[in-house]
């Protein structure tokens, strides 16, 4: 294929959820005739960076908790549903991600070595894991973009069609909807796989009358020759399938699910009207669940959005890309991981069942109920036998 060419990664910090190889590009230096915004932008970029890897070690550490408490309670049985299968999933896409995401914020961010720029590392072990870290965090990031655009369109089928909603959206086609995208996004990843590549700097370093050798490893990717074309290929996947299609996609189906809501709505309205009670309170707890899942689509678009819209505007025009998007590198990945964290929250502020679930699963040692006397309450009711009316007492417990 020819011998390559090398562009290095970025000196600064950057994205790695959001951008893959792309926000690796090397940033230029802002010179005299940059606007006062993009050196204010590139100082609050240096600035956040200092703390970047404590709040991103943070939120990995609760996400850990919070998405392994998702996976166990939505796969008991009382809980399996198709759409509960989904939300298993993402929130398996989410714990490799902050699995993923933890040890490169302490490494390359709270340890780092100070006289050395970003991704630099004398580590050859720590540079092999940052090569298979820009591939690995992109394929669960887009895993998860494409299970939530899964999650939406089932709930939207659902509740569409509440008479073969349950026939279109079954458990095994939940299972393999789940496997479709996570090979696809694989396979898709591939380009990225291929055009990330390491180089290795060596210097001659005096301590006193001893003189070592140095060796400094550094995160590149290929360019030139055919890799051009992969290059350009890896480009359109990134920006078309895991950003602006999903984008598009996300806001679409949160429109979708909005009108279908307010329908729902009328039909529990007609329901209660009609004096059906037991069927209204049916649609509402459907009612419930699709508010909680909604929540969790837009959150998901709210992270999403800001990067496609970016993504879409470095494509048009380089510096801005290499001016603006990057210096929001830190703040789009803290934002993507406080997404991955936070489905923890909505299910068990916005599900009973999830709350039940999760309390009868990790608070066993909980008493069932205080101790002490219980309450007793006499309930007087007539009865009628032999033809006369008498009075009984019933009591409640």
């Amino acid at each position: 294929m020819g011998s390559p060419e090398y562009t290095t990664y970025p000196i600064s910090v950057n994205t790695i959820l959001g951008n893959t190889s792309d926000s690796f590009m090397h940033i230029e230096n802002v010179t005299d005739s940059a606007t006062q915004d993009v050196s204010d932008l590139m100082k609050f970029q240096e600035k956040y960076a200092r703390i970047h890897g404590y709040v991103s070690v943070c939120v990995c550490l609760f996400g850990f908790l919070a998405n392994i408490a998702n996976i166990v309670v939505l796969t008991r049985k009382n809980m399996i549903t198709s759409t509960n299968v989904i939300l298993t999933w993402l929130a398996v896409a989410d714990l490799f991600t902050m699995l993923d995401y933890f040890p490169f914020a302490m490494h390359f961010y709270i340890l780092k070595d100070q006289d050395l720029q970003f991704p630099r590392t004398r580590g050859y072990g720590w540079i092999i894991y940052l090569l298979f870290h820009a591939n690995f965090s992109v394929v669960c990031h887009s895993c998860a973009i494409w299970l939530t655009i899964a999650l939406a369109t089932f709930r939207f089928v659902c509740i569409w069609f509440p008479t073969r909603g349950s026939t279109y959206c079954t458990v095994m086609k939940a299972r393999l909807c789940a496997a479709i995208i996570f090979c696809s996004v694989v396979i898709l990843c591939v380009p990225n796989m291929i055009i990330n590549d390491m180089a290795t700097t060596k210097s001659n370093v005096s301590d006193g009358n001893i003189t070592k050798q140095d060796t400094v490893y550094d995160a590149v990717y290929r360019e030139g020759g055919a890799y051009l074309h992969i290059d350009k290929l890896n480009k359109m996947i990134q920006a078309i399938l895991f950003k602006i299609l999903p984008c598009f996609l996300l806001t679409v189906l949160t429109i979708l699910l909005v009108v279908a809501m307010h329908r729902a709505y009328k039909r529990r309205m007609a329901l209660k009207n009609q004096g059906r009670r037991e069927e209204s309170d049916r649609h509402g707890e459907h009612n419930r669940t699709t508010v909680m899942l909604l929540a969790v689509v837009v959150l998901f678009l709210l992270t999403e959005l800001p990067q496609g819209i970016l993504t879409i505007m470095g494509l048009i025009e380089e510096k801005f890309f290499l001016n603006v998007y990057q210096p929001l590198g830190d703040i789009l990945d803290i934002m993507a991981l406080c997404n991955n964290a936070i489905n923890f929250v909505l299910y068990c502020t916005m599900s009973r069942q999830f709350r039940d679930t999760f309390v009868s699963t990790f608070c066993w040692f909980c008493p069932k109920s205080k101790p002490g006397w219980m309450k007793m309450k006499l309930v007087n009711s007539k009865a009628t036998q032999n033809g006369n009316t008498m009075m009984t007492e019933h009591t409640h417990v």
